[in-house]
């Protein structure tokens, strides 16, 4: 489980603005997307994302998440 902290959040927060990619870790397997929004649903975040080889829209609750990084330009 994620546990994100404040400058995390804000890290995270941030590559929404910017369309920076994420790399996210689920049950062991590594993702990344570029995030789209951040938000709250039923009092859990949520972070909806694209997948850039796809184009599916992703739902995924960071408490859910094993890891969640920002990729670096």
């Amino acid at each position: 489980m994620a546990h994100l902290t404040p400058a995390e959040f804000d890290r995270l927060e941030r590559a929404v603005v910017e369309g920076r990619r994420v790399a996210v870790v689920r049950g062991g397997r590594e993702l990344v997307v570029f995030p789209t929004r951040l938000h709250l649903r039923d009092g859990r975040e949520v972070l909806d994302a694209v997948h850039p080889v796809t184009g599916d829209a992703l739902s995924l609750r960071i408490d859910d998440l094993d890891r969640v990084e920002v990729i670096p330009r």
